[in-house]
């Protein structure tokens, strides 16, 4: 987070997305060995076959077709071939694929309106498969709604499960009656019996009870967090882990629900090139809106039906210059469906010369050391798109000839390979998007959310340049990213506030003459004033249509330094009335620790969005879904503790899984990494015993439901945690070990949100203390092995101190010996491994030029040319970065990477102090499939380990080999800042030493 502090020249002072995996989900069932029938999948057969259901429900059509492939076969001709009535709401068709293992589908009504998957297919395996609304399950939808035999007589229960909190669009039930077997994977399907429920009815036999587990058809379970449920005869809920026996029907008062959502309206269509970004207005439903389903028509691909989970929808990879209409329909969750929209016209562009090509790389972040940048910075590539802004003089910048806008994507390009060389495989930068405000280099005054600001690019450096080539190299790029705020002029597209200006002899300098049809970009300079800062569309003499603003234009009665008149509404401000409080929040913030912490301004240059407001949801959900799209590998989520944890949790987390899993792949969602500041700067496990504000808090899925409105759900759940207290927050074990042994870690209630690790930072002063604060955080966070840990950055130093870290290089040496061997993701601040700006103030705004900062520019350090071979490795360099190179630190760092990149216990282990002694000190493992990575680390001073395995330990700094024969070794204090890694069966001693390590 990071505040400009300016103020005007003599001012008076929704997506309903779908939530995946809550309440002890697991990706994958866990059953235990001995039963294997539970698990066993059916034997394949030599002719397959696959059983296609496909939901009618929103679709309406008149006919159904479905025009298939066998893998590696040819499609059959269209319309393909009809499907036939199932039960209500399905249809089915069984078709043969021969030994082929699955099969392409697409739908359609015979008419010309196909549902191909949003033109990426559906792709079917074998069996009974169920499409209904986009999503594909393994389940027979229709098993148990005709006639059944007649049972032989005995007990009976009836199972109602809820998917409420779940997402899923078909439920099963995989159940084991007392004294005998398992149904087979993955069980039988359920009936959709309500809105959020499934039933079941379950012939017992002799049996009085039953063991279940449920699934999603798809490969996600609940299984009670691996106990498997216990169900008795009669009628018994599940839901949110609690089985209700004797319950009643959970569906008896429910009246069905047939009132379709209204119309969407002020459906708008925009191309960029061959793209087209589609947007309404939410609609409303007597419940909920659950979905809108977007027709478009026009090219040569006829009508296409996308399912849209949020009122922005980006279309592409079109024909080029070709007209499209869009109309879009909104759909709750009985299946109700509203009539069309009103028609949007929109005729693409040319296609783009080099398309967008960027993937995330998909790996376990764990395994990626991060290297911290802030871009404007950092390195200048390309003078041109420097600029200084309104403060250039005022700041002293001019004086050093330092534009504020000075590095940028094409000189971070440039030296990747010192950053490779340095041996980090992931890159954090600040927020790309269009900033807008009087010095607004860090990037947290966003402006335009949907566009990269040309500041940074270059021609053939664009921020999809960047990404690429750090692909390229095989690393990471984490983009900063806010929710919480704009800039205090609003946000482009959503809204942005018109201030009272006019232009007489006292103000005719700050304000811009008008220029039709210019408009700003942080770039481009209007010829007229010949600013980049251009301010004239942001004033009005006249009152605009539309004014919240209260006494627009009439005297305050105050004056300016220069003695110039005060007017109302001079400037942006939350309590003016001046922001619609539909998109914005409209008061100050008074309390860290409060309520209104979450739901005030935090100062004039970050205007609050209403983030429980689902236009403002929709407006973030899709902007960054555009930044998903071109291959980021996470988000570090700015000014986290300022959203409720509700929201978070209903919305953006969600929509951030699902985009990625969409675009990419369910790996490559679970490893994109998401990490949020909580800006907890207390050295207390809770902060001020406020659990609301602590960082472990956002690691946690809700624990119970609340209101359907976000606002009121956000109080409910504020209120609910802070009266339940401290000592009834959720523990985990996920970072410890058991013994010595490393064991599956439960992320069953996981957010999706991991964290800044604010209690390491607040103690780096010393790395004792870091230490054992840290870990006294650990069993309060959900899975403290992917904390992001650093000593310093951009806003504080340790001890919410105002300054770049001054504690010598040998501590600094301590620091990140502690960092990249402790559980968590070392991270490090630009420059530091040079101690550059050491004690030099972070930041001071305007008051003082930015090359006595913090924040100075750093590329003076790496002139020159510069060539890694590999991560830690570098095989060229000349100029001042080849002695940059040569600095105590950056041997240090390329040392730790080299060996924890050697390593896995120190990438992803968990970690235990149990019978351990010695100060900092612990033991890791890691165990998965072929690797068992086990290590003995001691960080400065000696240590002593007991009851650990017997065997060969060989030590990663200097070589020395142990022989284990009665489970204790005892180690010598390495020094300050050096350290010993024993690993079990280790690979031997890793580098050359150096500095430190050695």
């Amino acid at each position: 987070m990071t505040r400009t502090p300016l103020r005007p020249p003599g001012r008076a002072v929704a997506v309903l997305a779908v939530t995946a995996g809550l309440l002890g989900l697991l990706t994958a069932r866990p059953d235990a060995p001995a039963p294997a029938p539970r698990t066993a999948p059916v034997a394949a057969t030599a002719e397959n076959t696959a059983t296609v259901f496909y939901w009618t429900k929103t679709k309406n059509w008149a006919r159904y077709n479905l025009h298939w492939a066998p893998d590696g076969g040819s499609w059959t001709t269209v319309p393909g071939v009809a499907m036939e009535a199932a039960c209500t709401d399905w249809v089915k068709k069984t078709v043969s694929l021969g030994t082929a293992a699955g099969l392409q589908a697409t739908f359609t009504n015979g008419s010309g309106t196909w549902d191909n998957n949003g033109g990426r297919n559906y792709a079917l395996g074998t069996g009974s498969l169920t499409v209904k609304d986009g999503v594909i399950a393994h389940s027979d939808p229709c098993a148990g709604t005709g006639p059944e035999p007649t049972p032989t007589p005995g007990a009976k229960a009836t199972v109602y499960y809820s998917t409420a909190a779940l997402g899923w669009s078909t439920a099963n039930l995989h159940y084991q009656p007392a004294g005998g077997a398992w149904t087979t994977v993955p069980g039988v399907g359920m009936q959709a019996a309500c809105a959020g429920w499934w039933k079941r009815e379950v012939d017992l036999g002799t049996a009085t009870s039953l063991r279940a587990a449920f699934n999603n058809g798809n490969g996600t379970w609940d299984n009670n967090g691996g106990a498997d449920y216990t169900i008795g005869a009669g009628v018994s809920t599940v839901r949110n882990n609690a089985v209700t026996a004797n319950a009643a029907d959970p569906c008896a008062a429910e009246v069905p629900d047939t009132q379709a959502p209204t119309v969407p309206a002020k459906v708008t269509a925009a191309a960029d090139g061959v793209s087209v970004l589609l947007t309404w207005d939410p609609a409303t439903d007597n419940k909920a809106v659950a979905k809108y389903q977007v027709t478009r028509v026009g090219g040569s691909g006829g009508t296409v039906v996308t399912d849209v989970g949020s009122t922005v929808f980006s279309d592409t990879g079109l024909a080029e210059r070709t007209a499209y209409t869009y109309t879009v329909k909104a759909v709750d969750a009985a299946g109700n469906v509203s009539a069309a929209s009103a028609p949007a016209a929109v005729t693409t562009g040319d296609k783009p010369a080099t398309p967008a090509t960027g993937r995330p790389l998909g790996t376990d972040p764990r395994k990626d050391p991060v290297y911290f940048v802030l871009t404007a910075r950092f390195n200048d590539g390309d003078p041109s798109n420097n600029r200084g802004g309104s403060q250039h003089v005022k700041s002293g910048n001019a004086a050093n000839d330092d534009p504020m806008f000075r590095g940028d994507f094409k000189g971070l390009i440039q030296k990747l390979d010192y950053v490779k060389g340095l041996g980090f495989s992931a890159i954090w930068v600040t927020p790309v998007v269009l900033n807008r405000s009087d010095y607004d280099y860090h990037g947290y005054h966003g402006y335009d959310f949907y566009k990269v600001d040309p500041r940074l690019e270059s021609a053939g450096a664009s921020y999809q340049d960047l990404i690429d080539a750090a692909h390229a190299k095989g690393m990471k790029i984490y983009q900063d990213v806010v929710y919480n705020h704009s800039s205090r002029w609003g946000a482009k597209g959503l809204f942005t506030p018109t201030v009272y200006g006019v232009r007489d002899s006292q103000w005719s300098w700050y304000y811009d003459e008008k220029q039709p049809g210019f408009t700003y970009d942080g770039l481009t300079v209007d010829p007229k004033t010949g600013k980049s800062y251009y301010n004239g569309d942001l004033w009005s003499t006249a009152e605009p249509a539309g004014n919240t603003c209260l006494n627009w234009g009439k005297p305050t009665g105050g004056k300016s330094p220069e003695g110039y008149t005060l007017y109302n509404c001079q400037w942006p401000s939350p309590t003016s009335g001046m922001f619609p409080k539909a998109l914005y929040h409209n008061c100050w913030l008074g309390n860290w620790e409060g309520e209104d912490s979450r739901s005030c301004w935090l100062h004039d240059d970050l205007a609050d969005f209403n983030t429980e407001s689902a236009a403002v949801q929709n407006y973030l959900i899709g902007a960054y879904d555009k930044y998903i799209d071109m291959g980021v590998d996470g988000f570090r989520v700015d000014t986290a503790v300022h959203v409720p944890r509700t929201t978070w949790n209903r919305r953006f987390l969600p929509a951030i899984q699902e985009r990625v899993t969409q675009k990419f792949g369910a790996e490559a969602a679970k490893n994109f990494l998401v990490f949020g500041e909580v800006g907890a700067f207390v050295n207390d496990k809770w902060n001020r015993g406020s659990v609301n504000h602590s960082a472990q808090f956002f690691t946690w899925k809700e624990r119970k439901e609340y209101d359907a409105d976000d606002a009121k759900a956000a109080v409910e759940m504020y209120d609910y945690e802070n009266q339940a207290g401290t000592a009834a927050q959720p523990t985990s074990t996920n970072a410890f070990l058991d013994g010595n042994a490393y064991h599956q870690p439960d992320h069953s209630k996981f957010s999706g949100m991991n964290i800044i690790d604010m209690r390491m930072h607040m103690n780096f002063g010393d790395a004792a203390n870091a230490f054992h604060n840290g870990k006294d955080s650990d069993d309060t966070t959900n899975d403290a092995t992917y904390n992001v840990v650093y000593v310093d950055s951009h806003d504080y130093g340790p001890n919410k101190s105002a300054e770049r870290y001054a504690g010598g290089t040998d501590a600094w040496a301590e620091n990140m010996s502690l960092m990249w061997t402790f559980r968590g993701i070392p991270t490090l601040y630009y420059g530091s491994e040079i101690e550059f700006q050491k004690g030099k103030k972070i930041d001071c705004g305007p008051t003082c030029p930015l090359a006595t900062t913090g924040r100075a520019y750093f590329g003076d350090h790496l002139a020159g040319s510069v060539t890694a071979s590999d991560f830690s490795q570098v095989s060229a360099a000349s100029g001042a970065v080849a002695t940059t190179l040569e600095q105590p630190l950056v041997k240090h760092v390329q040392r730790l990477n080299q060996i924890r990149r050697a390593v896995p216990a120190l990438q992803m282990g968990q970690y235990s102090t149990e019978g351990i002694s010695g100060g900092m000190a612990f033991k890791r493992r890691y165990t998965s499939g072929g690797t068992d990575s086990f290590a003995l680390v001691t960080v400065t001073g000696g240590a002593t380990y007991t009851g650990i395995p017997n065997g060969t330990y060989t030590d990663a700094v200097t070589g020395d080999v142990r022989t284990v024969t009665g489970g204790t070794l005892t180690v010598a204090a390495p020094g300050k800042g050096n350290l010993r890694v024993y690993v079990l069966n280790g690979p031997g001693r890793i580098g050359t030493a150096g500095p430190y390590l050695k």
